[in-house]
């Protein structure tokens, strides 16, 4: 049972730091569930506005929708009393509905609705896909703006006339002229939040696009230096935001663009370099090399933001 209305949960996560945790996978990719609700745990326990499971960094598109179900009703489980956990759906409408389905009978307070799988399509066929969405559940629904999910500001419009769940828009693109389209068509109907790779590197600027807050994958496993970055980006401290992204998050993306993917596994990479365990990637993702992570160590130790628990993991 959600603890939230969609308004209330709209109103919670805008104006905190939001998150996807990692699905542990043990050495036989299975999910081990110990390890994933260690990390729950860890994660739950700082200020963050909220948690999406089996999402992008959580490898949702891996996971069969039992699977799916699994690991959202673990996460409300292990972090729904301190934090509202979202879950995701995507695939076809029927298997997004059914992960809509599961997620709320799982606990969970809000759903992400991925692009539709692979097909090609336009507005009005997006427009059904999502107003089939919402009407199959009761929680707030946030659409994802990105690869073949591209919404118009009159879509967005309409979506939200028709559904007084659907809540949020999350973008992956930052074409700024498309954003300022649908905030200024659509205002403070709803919640709008920052999907782009690494969200830290372009939050200032989308700030004033109307975007209060973002995706952080990096919360996962440096969550402190996460939430200064998200303070900083709020207060628009400029000079802290700018000597954040050269102290760390620019050089980590030169290390996050050695492989494609690796914007997944550089997160459990980060994990196994400050001492927690957020298990293996599954294919078509690959791991990071040996080097890889002690690079990422290096940079977490010349950052000077290893967590002060980070250790405790493995204790």
């Amino acid at each position: 049972m959600a603890q939230y209305t969609p308004q209330e949960l709209a109103d919670k996560l805008k104006d905190g730091l939001l998150s996807f945790p990692v699905t542990a996978f043990d050495a036989e990719l299975n999910i081990d569930e110990a390890a994933y609700r260690k990390h729950l745990e860890w994660q739950s326990s700082f200020d963050v506005a909220g948690l999406f499971a089996a999402g992008g960094t959580g490898e949702g598109f891996s996971l069969t929708p039992a699977e799916a179900a699994r690991v959202v009703r673990m996460a409300v489980e292990e972090a729904g009393s301190r934090v509202p956990v979202l879950a995701s759906a995507g695939g076809s409408t029927a298997q997004a509905i059914q992960n809509a389905k599961d997620a709320e009978a799982a606990g969970a307070e809000g759903l992400l609705l991925l692009p539709p799988y692979l097909t090609e399509c336009d507005q009005a066929g997006l427009l059904a896909h999502v107003s089939a969405v919402c009407a199959a559940t009761n929680v707030g629904v946030i659409v994802y703006n990105r690869a073949n999910a591209i919404y118009s500001a009159d879509t967005v419009a309409a979506l939200a006339d028709r559904h007084k769940n659907f809540i949020g828009f999350k973008d992956a693109l930052g074409d700024i002229e498309h954003l300022t389209k649908v905030y200024a068509k659509n205002g403070d109907r709803l919640f709008y939040l920052g999907g782009l790779p690494t969200a830290e590197t372009f939050a200032l600027p989308l700030l004033q696009l109307g975007m209060s807050t973002y995706s952080s994958a990096m919360y996962n496993f440096v969550p402190e230096f996460a939430l200064d970055f998200y303070r900083d980006v709020r207060n628009q401290d400029r000079d802290a935001v700018t000597e954040k992204l050269n102290r760390f998050v620019l050089p980590y993306l030169e290390i996050r663009d050695r492989v494609k993917g690796y914007g997944v596994s550089i997160v459990k990479g980060g994990l196994k370099a400050v001492g927690r365990d957020g298990g293996l990637v599954r294919p078509p993702l690959q791991d990071l090399t040996e080097q890889d992570i002690a690079d990422l160590s290096s940079l977490i130790d010349a950052a000077g933001i290893r967590p002060a628990d980070a250790a405790l993991q493995n204790a």
